[in-house]
């Protein structure tokens, strides 16, 4: 039987004895007060009958307020699955890896490097035409591909730039190793996503681990190594065009260029561009990039 709202359910029902609502709802004591007998109660009721009133205030005693519900226990949470996969609004993003070597097409086809997803690094000196040629490279491709300059993610520095020019330290040795891992990342998360990408920078033959052993822990092994070596004078009257602080003195784009000749005998292909303009030496590139998917160099 259901009692009155807001009051709790009554006591199982004794032979002789009602119920009290002292017992029931014990109210503050208070020495030296009288507190009168309980009030006389009728008979408990019987299952079935109508819901008892509430019973009459006791002179000295806190009158009954309505009783909190049982607490609801909430049940106990799920344990922690697997965090969600990387998503950008609802296009999950395959995890960036290592980059395989590009797969070898069969004898009978002919490699189509314009087709191909490829992760290419365009090595040369300073003033040998690296970005034009990998920005034109890049808008003329028939799939999507990315040119991610060395010199554009070192310059993100802006307060603290380390310039080489003013004398090369530890501070402008760790900012282009920087560099040259951040451009590694985004290389293999654009590529994770069918997108290709060529990489430029001034690396030297004389120190392999720095730079083109970074590029390949950075990229993975399917990364296409090719040099672009013009003569010096081609190197000088380029350089001389260039303003701000990626143009170098003459005695420098001389070092550069004498320390670069090192790559002839390296295995790795080579493109003298001094004879050709910015859309030729791309369609070289093309060519020599063709070569390399069928027979990949050792590096």
């Amino acid at each position: 039987m259901q009692h009155a709202v807001g009051s709790p359910l009554p006591p199982p029902h004794q032979s002789g004895h009602g119920w009290s609502p002292a017992a029931q709802h014990p109210g503050p004591h208070h020495p030296g007060a009288h507190q009168g007998p309980a009030p006389h109660q009728g008979p408990a009721p019987h299952l079935g009958s109508a819901p008892m009133p509430p019973p009459p205030p006791v002179p000295g005693l806190t009158p009954p307020g309505p009783v909190p519900p049982a607490p609801h226990h909430a049940p106990a949470p799920a344990p922690p699955g697997p965090p969600a996969p990387e998503t950008t609004g609802h296009v999950q993003l395959p995890p960036g890896g290592p980059v395989a070597m590009p797969s070898t097409p069969p004898a009978t086809a002919s490699p189509d490097p314009t087709t191909t997803t490829l992760a290419v690094l365009l090595i040369g000196p300073a003033g040998a035409g690296k970005t034009s040629v990998a920005k034109y490279w890049a808008d003329h491709r028939r799939v999507p591909t990315a040119h991610i300059s060395l010199d554009d993610v070192r310059e993100w520095v802006r307060s603290g730039f380390a310039d080489p020019q003013s004398g090369w330290n530890d501070n402008s040795e760790a900012q282009y190793r920087l560099a040259r891992r951040t451009c590694g990342f985004a290389a293999r998360n654009f590529l994770a996503n069918g997108i290709s990408c060529i990489l430029d920078d001034a690396v030297f033959p004389d120190r392999p681990v720095v730079g083109l052993g970074g590029w390949k822990r950075h990229v993975g092994p399917g990364l296409l190594p090719v040099v672009l070596l013009p003569g010096l004078e081609i190197v000088l009257e380029r350089n001389a065009e260039r303003s701000g602080n990626r143009r170098l003195t003459d005695e420098e784009v001389a070092r550069i260029h004498g320390r670069m000749a090192g790559w002839y005998g390296s295995g790795l292909p080579i493109i003298d561009n001094s004879q050709l303009d910015v859309p030729q030496t791309a369609q070289v590139l093309n060519d020599v990039l063709s070569r390399s998917i069928a027979s990949p160099p050792t590096w």
